[in-house]
């Protein structure tokens, strides 16, 4: 490597590194100095280099002291001369660690994982959606995408932030969408249903553009835009206000009002559901044979997913083929 090489690859590099390099250059070349100069004093050149370390940090052990006049000289400019390129390093570490962790709570660094989920939308379903992640999944790595905070504590939450417009490809490459597993898009709760959808629908076209490949839940409030998100490549389309209607009609007309904290919702927050192709053993069994031995497991057998069709709650003689899927409910474990 020539010295012009050198040189633009010290500028290339990171200051905390070139400061880094240029201390322990110092530390070396003080260190032989001394030891060329005093060498019944510093036997070696490590002896050399420890004393030049203790002395530039001002740390003074005393160890190791110069006796000589060209070794006292050569002592003061390490004081000058690297003392002060010790300290700034600290100081230029200290405010980096400082500045780093600004730019991780404002959403401004890059996300490096793979395998990841990434959560558009920051409101209430999110909030527990990742409560539920930390509390039943402590493995799973999350990005969130947010455009209305300006500041997060990550230290009180376990994902990685980035503040930008998920319908950006810079956004979303900052967040690394081509190694994502799952993008989950939730409904902007501060826009109109419609507008809210359409944002929706952009972010899922940009997110899939991005990664042919990952999987896609997008929230959509209204009827007439279903279509339209999946033939924007969602592969999962939540509509929340029919969940919702659904929840608020047999609330109220359910005969048996038991405490208001012990609602369907709450016991469903608690439960997990699952889809898992029919194990060998139950092939050519009924449904109803194979809800039993699921009871056995603690685990509720809801329905199957059998020749392209969804059943919830077939009837009980229907005969499980190979191919089957069952879809199940079980209690939620950490």
């Amino acid at each position: 490597m020539s010295l012009n090489q050198l040189i633009q690859w010290y500028f290339r590099t990171p200051i905390v590194l070139r400061l880094l390099a240029t201390v322990a250059f110092c530390m070396i070349f003080f260190g032989s100095i001394v030891h060329w100069i005093e060498p019944d004093v510093f036997p070696t050149v490590f002896d050399g280099v420890w004393w030049a370390v203790i002395t530039g940090s001002t740390v003074g052990y005393g160890d190791f002291v110069p006796l000589t006049f060209w070794g006292k000289v050569i002592g003061i400019f390490l004081i000058l001369a690297g003392g002060g390129v010790v300290t700034f390093y600290m100081a230029t570490v200290s405010a980096s660690t400082v500045k780093y962790e600004q730019d991780l709570s404002r959403g401004k660094l890059e996300y490096k994982g793979k395998d990841h989920v990434i959560i558009i939308g920051w409101n209430e379903r999110t909030k527990q959606l990742n409560q539920m992640i930390e509390s039943y999944a402590k493995n799973e790595h999350v990005v969130l995408i947010d455009n209305s905070l300006k500041e997060i504590e990550y230290k009180d939450h376990d994902f990685h932030y980035v503040r930008g417009d998920a319908t950006e490809d810079e956004t979303l490459n900052k967040a690394h969408i081509k190694d994502a597993r799952c993008v989950i898009i939730t409904s902007d709760p501060s826009k109109k249903e419609r507008q809210a959808d359409q944002t929706s629908i952009l972010a899922t076209v940009a997110a899939k553009g991005l990664n042919p490949n990952t999987f896609i839940i997008c929230e959509i409030l209204t009827k007439e835009q279903i279509p339209n998100a999946k033939r924007a490549g969602a592969d999962t389309v939540v509509r929340s206000n029919d969940f919702m209607s659904t929840l608020f009609f047999h609330e109220l007309y359910r005969k048996a009002h038991i405490k208001p904290f012990d609602t369907l919702v709450k016991q469903l927050s608690n439960q997990q559901y699952k889809q898992i192709t029919v194990p060998e053993k139950l092939v050519g069994k009924t449904f109803q044979n194979c809800s039993f031995e699921f009871m056995k497991q603690e685990e509720l057998l809801l329905g199957m997913e059998q020749d392209g069709e969804l059943q919830i709650n077939p009837p009980a003689q229907t005969i499980l083929k190979e191919d089957a899927h069952l879809i199940m409910l079980s209690t939620l474990r950490k």
